[in-house]
């Protein structure tokens, strides 16, 4: 029984999500605290303070990916993600994969978006959470 229980834990960390919110190259933003990111998210702060207007890009509200980032940051359900999304059709751009995400913020000054950590690369810039990387303990969008 104790070997199931250990193994249900190592299958859950396998895959718990690990998530990193990443932003241009040229965004000179390098860490937000959970508040702002939330203020950015659900559209109450538009603009860097560059001045540089904000465009979020994320992936459907529906998919797997989305549910750390609809439960920690949009405090939603997907549905209501959905309208939201909706009712900021200039602000926040919904993208189909990880890789659509960072293409979009790689080549749209004042974009910041969502990805898999996995799936990094070196056209954005990822920006830390209250002092953390994706990486280390405690970052808000680690885990499932």
């Amino acid at each position: 029984m104790l070997a199931l229980g250990w193994m249900a834990a190592a299958s859950g960390t396998v895959h718990a999500k690990q998530l990193a919110i990443v932003a241009d190259t040229a965004n000179s933003t390098t860490n937000l605290t959970s508040a702002e990111l939330v203020k950015i998210f659900n559209a109450h702060t538009r603009v860097w303070p560059d001045g540089k207007a904000i465009t979020i890009v994320l992936r459907d509200p529906s998919s797997a990916d989305m549910q750390l980032i609809l439960r920690r940051v949009f405090n939603m359900t997907a549905d209501e993600a959905r309208t939201f999304i909706h009712a900021h059709a200039g602000i926040i751009v919904v993208a189909d994969s990880d890789d659509a995400v960072q293409r979009f913020v790689a080549n749209t000054r004042g974009a910041i978006g969502v990805v898999d950590l996995y799936s990094l690369i070196k056209d954005v810039r990822v920006v830390k959470i209250d002092g953390k990387l994706p990486v280390e303990q405690g970052y808000l969008l680690r885990g499932n």
